[in-house]
């Protein structure tokens, strides 16, 4: 399906360049209200955001839009993404939404959509969204003015995330005794992060918690690992958590400094639950993008490594589909069911620290499951709107690629759902052949690009 707006993971490009215009956020507000707003009785809606600069902007067209569409709008301030989730259900709101583009830089933002049941809304809905953005008679879809909804900012609502999040490490732990480095990147954890880590038990020390509008991932997160590894040797921590800007993934950094990312996490948790009898499904729902290791070593434990599309909401909507409770991405988008609606990273980090607390070992022992096999992952930037994927030299090296890996490796080749790139993926048992196919699809696909 062709999307002239949404990308894989909602509405995403530089602020104050279209799509991402204070216009067309009013308007998004008034479709989804539209879309929403099904009788008589009042609606709500919940926004939350990241600390991008331009949050204040968007978040304020928004609410224009919402209440112009005739529901009541509740601001929650900064705050994760899977807490925007969380709260849509717990305030039994019709609509939650969160202002934030994840890891990209502070330039960037984006508009992420939420159902009543706390999922992220799916292609369906997103094509209704778009067809009434382009409607002629936009403004047919107001409210009366005895309709227009009101808007509240609401106070201590993150202290309700913080609460759910401790409730996940199970009863049995305490964190007593772990230094802990989080790396919270100048974002929507700055606040929950750290203080649901100490009220468990942590010696906690902080990265990344002191937002200024511009810093959001600046050097620091998920997707900067260099700054979280050399706290954690300077002060001799434990592990150490990076979170990206809006908290919905994580990256672990061992006693040793070295990262460990959402595969092998993804086979911690895993083998925790099956050691407890709590894993659903038969195995774990991943993108073609996790290391071909984490497959093999599923299999080792017969389970299944099933594969979607990139994209979370893709992992979520397989588990909901077939009765898996974990899921995730490389990435560090980390989703178990039992818990939540959408990736968490500090969720997921509870849950690893469990298993270190349990085991009574190192977090380099602990969570190093699998070696994972030669993975090579190059970008081509294109021009925004180019095909290159369909140009019929790019069309027959990758026929060539793939059948030079058969049985040896594998190939992913993908345009970026939020950047103008094409993304190059090659893994295999021979890191050479791997470089070689990698480096020869670039140069053909570079060469159409410059050609075009």
């Amino acid at each position: 399906m062709t999307r002239k707006y949404f990308g894989t993971d909602g509405i995403r490009g530089l602020s104050n360049v279209f799509p991402m215009t204070p216009d067309l956020a009013m308007r998004v507000g008034i479709a989804v209200g539209t879309i929403f707003r099904r009788d008589d009785r009042t609606h709500r809606v919940v926004i939350g955001k990241d600390t991008r600069l331009s949050g204040y902007m968007l978040e304020n067209a928004l609410v224009a839009g919402f209440t112009a569409a005739g529901l009541n709008v509740y601001l929650l301030g900064p705050i994760p993404t899977p807490a925007v989730a969380m709260l849509t259900r717990s305030l039994r709101a019709d609509v939650g939404v969160m202002i934030s583009a994840s890891h990209n830089p502070y330039a960037d933002n984006g508009i992420k959509l939420f159902g009543p049941d706390g999922y992220k809304m799916s292609d369906e809905i997103e094509a209704r969204i778009e067809a009434l953005l382009d409607r002629d008679n936009f403004h047919a879809q107001l409210a009366a003015p005895h309709e227009i909804g009101r808007a509240n900012r609401v106070d201590g609502d993150i202290y309700r995330y913080i609460e759910f999040v401790k409730r996940t490490l199970p009863r049995d732990v305490t964190l007593n005794g772990l230094r802990v480095v989080v790396d919270c990147a100048n974002g929507a954890a700055y606040k929950a992060a750290p203080t649901a880590l100490w009220e468990l038990g942590a010696d906690v020390v902080t990265i990344g918690t002191t937002p200024d509008g511009l810093n959001i991932n600046k050097e620091c997160g998920s997707t900067y690992p260099k700054t979280l590894q050399e706290k954690v040797h300077e002060v001799r921590a434990d592990i150490g958590i990076a979170l990206d800007g809006d908290a919905d993934r994580v990256i672990i950094v061992d006693e040793q400094g070295n990262i460990i990312d959402g595969d092998q996490l993804m086979a911690v948790i895993a083998g925790v639950m099956v050691e407890e009898n709590e894993l659903k499904g038969g195995g774990v729902v991943a993108t073609v993008m996790s290391n071909l290791g984490l497959e093999r070593h599923l299999n080792g434990m017969n389970l299944d490594l099933v594969r979607t599309k990139v994209g979370d909401r893709y992992v979520v909507e397989h588990m909901r589909k077939h009765g898996y409770n974990v899921g995730g991405e490389q990435s560090g988008h980390i989703v178990l069911s039992d818990f939540g609606t959408t990736g968490d990273g500090l969720v997921a980090a509870l849950q690893v620290l469990a298993a270190v607390k349990r085991a009574g070992k190192p977090v380099s022992e602990v969570c190093r499951k699998f070696e994972p096999v030669p993975q090579l992952l190059r970008n081509v930037r294109i021009t925004v709107g180019a095909v290159p994927l369909e140009d019929s030299n790019v069309k027959q090296a990758i026929a060539d690629a793939e059948a030079e890996l058969k049985g040896r490796g594998r190939l992913v080749i993908r345009p970026s759902g939020t950047e103008p790139l094409i993304r190059v993926m090659a893994e295999g048992d021979d890191p050479s052949q791997v470089e070689r196919v990698v480096g020869g699809l670039i140069d053909v696909i570079a060469n159409v690009r410059n050609a075009a």
